[in-house]
């Protein structure tokens, strides 16, 4: 087994039970509970389940170019190290920093849903108007649940990775569970016919759905991150990454038709949260969906905690690389942990419920954009890659690599497209455009600050003796 003993980086300790939830428990989170009605409602039933099983094919095919890169190079920040190898310093670091907008975006996200689904368990507890986003009234109550849970999160991730291993299990497990009640549960009880129609909205329904999906399967990508700290040959890191991606589609496929058997058209219409009504409706009581709601909130604390580990790796890679403030690279002393890259995304996640409900369609859309940025370069990667080094030593390695990178780059960028002006899903004006028109900033910012206090050859030097540090001591099969 490997050395957890190490003094000077990551604790090698993650097992294959730890990165299976780490990675399914992030791509389910709170989207299942929150989003499925929504989706229903925009693209209908039949609409909604093709929506994601072509955008699920098209994540599948990215994260087999995931699985093969992180097979072979298994080092903290994954896309970080994968992108500088194929596209040099410069290409390393828009991907990455795409990437991060994803997670932050995530992060910030369940900071949002937690009190909104306060408001299911606990009905009036919002209250107190400090202003109004968007028609929305935003309460003083309400920004205290999600900053609390924000500084919770960002304790436990503090705490060290075997302990957020060990939450992560127990709440992937008890949303397992619940999720698994309702969609038996509806196939029981429910009716075909509360699935009509099954089409909304044609062709621009359908697409509504679709560019939710980079977002909502955004997950299986942690697993690289954490690569240092995962205790498994590295053939099967890339098999249980592959087998995350197909539990998350199938899981969002099944939701949304469990959800449109119990409830009709109308029901949906009316309702916020349709899963939890959808359960309430399969026991025939109240409590089916506060249940659900509870699932829920296991679902916001398994994807906060997936995602602030991504996140505070990859910064971590990039400070680490000169690419960052160097002091965005230091690691606790004892518990092993990113400690200052995990305060900085704990202060971004504190921050957003002050924007108010309004801010989880911003999020789902802004951070949508950045993580399919950051899928098409590391499919080009993977491309690049299989053509310059053609002898790389690969443990796990995708068959017809050429056409799965090419179908990769294709869809990925068709992905890209939907998000732009003239589609109907394309980014809002002003608020997502604004998010993200940000983030390109701040990156431009650390961009250059990096580039003066380093230099390019400095950044390059790291980046080569991390590729050349890969080790292949690993435990046997």
């Amino acid at each position: 087994m490997s050395d957890n003993s190490d003094t000077e980086g990551f604790q090698r300790i993650l097992g294959r039970w730890d990165i299976l939830a780490l990675a399914f428990g992030a791509m389910v989170g709170w989207g299942w509970v929150v989003l499925a009605g929504t989706q229903i409602r925009e693209g209908g039933t039949l609409g909604a389940i093709l929506a994601f099983a072509a955008g699920g094919f098209a994540v599948f095919l990215i994260s087999l170019t995931y699985a093969e890169l992180c097979s072979a190079m298994p080092k903290t920040g994954g896309e970080h190290i994968y992108s500088y190898r194929a596209l040099g310093v410069t290409g390393s670091f828009i991907c990455t920093w795409a990437i991060i907008l994803g997670y932050v975006a995530v992060v910030a996200f369940e900071a949002v849903a937690l009190p909104t689904v306060m408001d299911y368990l606990v009905p009036g507890y919002a209250v107190g108007t400090l202003w109004t986003i968007a028609g929305w009234e935003v309460k003083a109550t309400w920004v205290a649940v999600g900053v609390i849970g924000a500084l919770v999160m960002t304790w436990v991730n503090y705490r060290g990775i075997s302990f957020c291993a060990a939450i992560q299990k127990l709440f992937t497990l008890a949303l397992a569970l619940v999720g698994l009640a309702l969609i038996f549960g509806s196939f029981f009880t429910g009716t075909t016919e509360n699935t009509a129609p099954l089409f909304v909205n044609g062709f621009g329904g359908w697409m509504a759905v679709l560019v939710m999906t980079p977002f909502l399967l955004v997950g299986f990508d942690v697993i690289p991150q954490a690569a240092e700290e995962i205790d498994l040959p590295y053939r099967t890191i890339g098999k249980v990454l592959l087998a995350s991606v197909l539990m998350a589609v199938v899981w969002y496929m099944l939701i949304i038709f469990g959800t449109s058997l119990m409830l009709d058209s109308a029901a949906l219409e009316g309702t916020d949260l349709a899963t939890a009504d959808a359960l309430a409706a399969v026991v025939g009581a109240g409590w089916g969906g506060k249940l659900l709601v509870f699932a829920g909130i296991c679902g916001i604390l398994t994807s906060w905690n997936s995602f602030f580990i991504g996140g505070s790796r990859a910064i971590y890679a990039m400070a680490h690389s000169g690419m960052l403030p160097a002091f965005l690279a230091k690691l606790h002393p004892v518990h092993r942990t990113p400690v200052n890259a995990i305060l900085l995304i704990g202060g971004l996640s504190a921050i957003a419920p002050l924007f108010g409900r309004s801010a989880l369609v911003w999020l789902v859309n802004a951070g949508g954009l950045g993580i399919v940025i950051a899928y098409v370069l590391v499919a080009v990667s993977f491309l690049i890659l299989r053509k310059r080094e053609p002898d790389m030593e690969r443990p796990y390695t995708v068959p017809y690599g050429e056409y799965v990178g090419w179908a990769a780059v294709v869809l990925g960028s068709g992905l890209a497209l939907l998000y732009m002006p003239g589609f109907p899903s394309a980014l809002v004006w002003p608020a997502e455009w604004i998010i993200v028109g940000l983030w390109t900033l701040a990156g431009a910012g650390f961009w250059m600050v990096a580039r003066q206090q380093n230099g390019r050859q400095t950044q390059e030097k790291i980046l080569r003796d991390e590729v050349q540090s890969l080790s292949r001591g690993t435990p046997a099969e």
